[in-house]
């Protein structure tokens, strides 16, 4: 067998794995400096740690138990066909971010991508939609430790009874800030630690949720064909149908299914990212859409009594004790606990990330503190108190005003979505103008990515004005009726976008610019030989 002469042996690191590693680590850090960012972030995940921190994004757990019975109320079991609806969309958004992350393994990617494709007006509004949603969702994860905990154990209820009015939104601010609490702490002493946690629990979560598939399937008392076709009668009188139920009910899965750009945003402390993150992105969507998918069905197919009101009240926490008992019913519901906890630690991880890549380019008020990275912890350590306490304010406006929340949430969701389509959109048009190049030889969908990308856009557009619709039950779900609430998702979209923007062209643009402690050190180039 003969082999192409090569370089020697490298003097400064052993041969071998460990000579290995470290030149891809080495060309992993050249491939940042292209970029104009010098290596600050430790490179210490491999490819289960960023597999993890997508489907940990994405949570399939918490997004089927917090949802199912908003789904269920506005669309009956067969709201189930949102579950590929929106995964056929959302698929062609990860495609698209695959090349990106393939082309750009860089922090905070919605930002950079956005940037990269828009120029750097488009990447600012892209990266403060993001920020300020991911900040939104934070505190909306949080929550369901509410929906979860007191089912669990009555003790559970801190407040009160859970009769009272706000029994149930004051607790679930005491739960949810000591959950927002132990996440600063840990993103707050590195990525590795919140890698360690957040793997375990993706882990402890994959097999739970292959086990509850298991067990749901051994309690089946009815076929598919009964459940996707009960719609319970809704949409019965309305303009469109049944089809605008589903619609308003297609909002449970597309809450769900989103962050998966979480595995490239860690890009920078992953090994060989740019083969690893794309992997990692559709890996975490394929197995959600899934695994999730499975619960649901299996969920409707099982539970004793397909009209039950509780499906559209207690939801899936309800299918789950109702059908397997409490003892082993309970077993689940703590993996469920388990799965909020490491969505909530990736939710706060990808938004750190982000504020630490708009800040390094100056593009945040005290830019240079909020870029700092820790010594000791080589992690960013003021972005994850700031969206912290940030996280704990927004939960604090719960306490009295639970429908003010919820549309805000609601809106959180529809704020990425737009994010997502600021970074399809310019690449849409970079394609269109035929100056978008994949990165060769790593990820690229070849003569698809045209058609991939128009679908892309397409959806992000319908799925974003869907999610803003003003709906009485989404926006205004209790009286008394206020326009202010129906119209909320373009109010306050309106206002972050058009806002944050004018903060931005009129003070942040003039400083715009790598700060200088990150920017990459250009070697110069030797000198000419003398003769």
């Amino acid at each position: 067998m003969s082999m192409d002469a090569g370089p020697g042996p490298d003097p400064t690191g052993p041969p071998g794995p460990a000579g290995a590693a470290r030149t891809q680590s080495q060309d992993d850090d050249d491939a940042l400096g292209v970029l104009g960012y010098r290596p600050e972030l430790k490179r210490t995940l491999g490819n289960f740690h960023t597999f993890a921190a997508g489907i940990s994004y994405i949570s399939i757990l918490t997004g089927t138990f917090q949802l199912f019975y908003f789904g269920v109320s506005f669309g009956g079991p067969a709201y189930w066909w949102s579950w590929p609806m929106v995964f056929v969309g959302q698929l062609m958004v990860a495609l698209c971010f695959c090349e990106l992350a393939a082309r750009y393994p860089v922090a905070g990617s919605v930002y950079n991508w956005s940037k990269t494709m828009g120029g750097p007006h488009i990447g600012w509004l892209g990266g403060w939609m993001m920020m300020t949603a991911t900040m939104v969702t934070l505190s909306a994860v949080a929550l369901a430790y509410q929906i979860t905990l007191p089912q669990i154990d009555d003790w559970f209820q801190f407040v009160g009874d859970g009769s009272g009015k706000t029994d149930a939104a004051a607790n679930a601010v005491l739960l949810g800030t000591v959950l927002i609490l132990f996440s600063t702490v840990v993103n707050a002493f590195g990525v590795q630690l919140m890698a360690r946690i957040n793997s375990a629990g993706v882990f402890i979560e994959l097999i739970a949720a292959v086990a509850l598939i298991v067990f749901l399937a051994a309690h089946i008392t009815r076929g598919p064909s009964t459940v996707l076709t009960d719609t319970y009668g809704l949409g019965s009188g309305q303009t469109l149908g049944y089809f605008g139920a589903f619609l308003t009910a297609s909002l449970a899965s597309a809450y769900v299914m989103y962050g998966f750009d979480t595995a490239s945003s860690l890009g920078e402390e992953s090994h060989d990212p740019s083969r690893n993150a794309p992997r990692a992105i559709l890996r975490a969507l394929i197995a959600s859409f899934l695994i999730g998918g499975l619960i649901l069905l299996f969920a409707l197919m099982a539970v004793p009594d397909l009209a039950a009101k509780e499906l559209s009240t207690a939801g899936l926490q309800y299918v789950v004790l109702e059908t397997l008992g409490p003892t082993i019913g309970e077993i689940f519901l703590w993996c469920v606990v388990i799965a909020i906890t490491v969505c909530v630690l990736a939710v706060h991880a990808a938004g750190i990330r982000l504020m630490f890549a708009m800040a390094r380019d100056n593009n945040l008020p005290a830019g240079s503190l909020l870029a700092r990275v820790s010594p000791r912890f080589k992690t960013p350590v003021v972005p994850a108190v700031v969206i912290g306490v940030v996280g704990v304010v927004i939960l604090v406006i719960n306490i009295n005003q639970p429908q003010i929340f919820s549309v805000i949430t609601s809106i959180a969701i529809i704020m990425i979505y737009v994010a997502y389509l600021l970074v399809t959109l310019p690449m849409l048009i970079q394609r269109l103008r035929g100056t978008w190049q994949p990165a060769e030889g790593k990820f690229s969908l070849g003569r698809f990515g045209l058609p991939v990308n128009i679908v892309a856009v397409l959806w992000g557009a319908a799925m974003s004005l869907n999610l803003a619709w003003p709906r009485a039950e989404v926006y205004n779900a209790t009286g008394p009726q206020h326009w202010y609430l129906r119209w909320g998702a373009f109010l306050f979209v309106g206002a972050v976008a058009l806002g944050g923007f004018a903060y931005y062209w009129f003070v942040q643009r003039h400083r715009t610019g790598v700060l200088a402690e990150h920017r990459a050190v250009i070697k110069d180039a030797a000198p000419p030989a003398t003769p």
